[in-house]
């Protein structure tokens, strides 16, 4: 909801001519370095997750817990 509000500000923002040009491309060229740096973290984090979670080393239950044998 909040987002929605920020997004129309910006749009109203943005048609109504108050805006140069200039600032445009400096923010939109800042946005652009700030995706790289995110999608970048984002795969290195990817690549050092653990594949095998370290807590739970066993095959799930296939019903869930509640119906799961406690030996």
């Amino acid at each position: 909801m909040e987002q929605d509000l920020q997004m129309r500000i910006l749009d109203d923002r943005l048609n109504s001519g108050e805006v140069a040009y200039e600032d445009l491309v400096t923010v939109f060229l800042a946005m652009q370095r700030q995706n790289f740096v995110m999608g970048n973290s984002i795969k290195n984090l990817i690549k050092k997750w653990p594949k095998v979670h370290p807590t739970i080393n066993e095959v799930p239950a296939m019903f869930g817990i509640l119906l799961e044998k406690t030996d």
